[in-house]
């Protein structure tokens, strides 16, 4: 009796022991990103340690930017709070591993959506955020217009990006030379190219003017015209996640969507009592979108009264109201000239 006691004893045990292991295991396993965010009352956004006008903090710790700005977006649909959100600055060399090691829910920080990227590290790209391109910044002083002209050129650029990959296969296409500087984080480069250990500067866009910006003499260098790559920068998550990249998917897409129906920040109050059939869809008047998401009726709603449409973030961050002035260009909305393009909630 007592031996069949022992024994119920311990098969009792070993039952409980591996009950443990599976919560543990199926804790860190549990691809359904949402239901953890929720649980947790924060979105973990992973961003550039420090890009101006992308992703910046302040001395007290205070993030701005256009990517910020994004991941404030999501946290505003999920919880009606664009703070409810932590931000982990991460190196190009490890993004990409810190996001499969869930460090991080989402990662918005100017990346390059590439097949390679979703194939070798299980992950997806949902939009485009940002259409980009690389670029080169030099001294003006080298009186150069044209990216042609760049042969037997010393150029600084960030290892292990498609920055580096492009740039050796502009140079070979045009039969140029060049001498290149490789370091491993961007700090390095920009201090390099400072020194004058080159004498041009690689990379997208839109970092070249936010680089230029922090410059001790920014009249002193040029970004040139030429534009020698597609980078499609996109916010990125997990595969086999579904759930979680629909809502990153179409919290873009809202904001998109909102600029292109008029809706701003300042007017949501009336977009709410609109009869148009788009913008009743679009604010939760009308149909159960949100819901489908796992989310409320009034999702979108929320993100546009938070953070504010497409134009807005973009105009604040990086735009027309801020210091780098980019040009919308190809980030235009489609009727405005763009191919920024959204499809259509309903």
């Amino acid at each position: 009796m007592k031996r069949t006691f022992r024994v119920g004893l311990l098969i009792g045990l070993a039952v409980a022991v591996l009950v443990a292991v599976a919560a543990i295991i199926y804790e860190f396993y549990d691809t359904r990103t949402l239901k953890r965010t929720v649980r947790r009352g924060e979105v973990l956004c992973g961003v550039n340690a420090g890009l101006p006008g992308f992703s910046i903090p302040d001395d007290k710790g205070n993030w701005t930017g256009f990517d910020v700005d994004f991941c404030r977006a999501v946290a505003a649909a999920i919880f009606d709070d664009p703070k409810k959100i932590k931000f982990i600055p991460l190196d190009a060399s490890e993004r990409f591993t810190e996001l499969q090691k869930r460090k991080v829910d989402i990662l918005s920080r100017n990346s390059t959506w590439s097949m390679a990227r979703e194939t070798r590290y299980d992950l997806y790209f949902p939009a485009v955020a940002y259409y980009d391109g690389q670029g080169f910044m030099l001294p003006s002083s080298r009186k150069i217009e044209s990216a042609l002209d760049l042969n037997g050129s010393k150029v600084c650029v960030q290892a292990n990006t498609t920055t580096a990959l492009n740039l050796a296969d502009y140079f070979r296409a045009n039969n140029m030379k060049y001498e290149e500087m490789k370091f491993a984080k961007l700090d390095e480069v920009v201090k390099a190219y400072g020194e004058g250990k080159c004498d041009t500067l690689t990379a997208d866009v839109s970092q070249l003017y936010a680089l230029r910006l922090n410059m001790a003499k920014a009249a002193d260098h040029v970004i040139l015209p030429d534009v020698i790559s597609k980078e499609p920068l996109a916010p990125v998550v997990r595969q086999r996640d579904d759930d979680w990249m629909m809502i990153v998917k179409w919290t873009l897409y809202a904001m998109i969507n909102a600029e292109e129906l008029g809706i701003t920040s300042k007017n949501i109050d009336e977009a709410l009592k609109s009869k148009k059939p788009d913008v009743m869809r679009l604010v939760g008047t009308e149909g159960n979108y949100g819901e489908q998401l796992g989310l409320t009726k009034d999702w979108a709603a929320r993100i546009i009264r938070h953070v504010g449409n497409y134009g807005e973030i973009y105009d604040r961050n990086i735009g027309s109201e801020s210091k780098l002035q980019i040009p919308r260009g190809l980030n235009q909305l489609w009727s405005a000239g763009g191919i920024q393009y959204a499809p259509p909630i309903r």
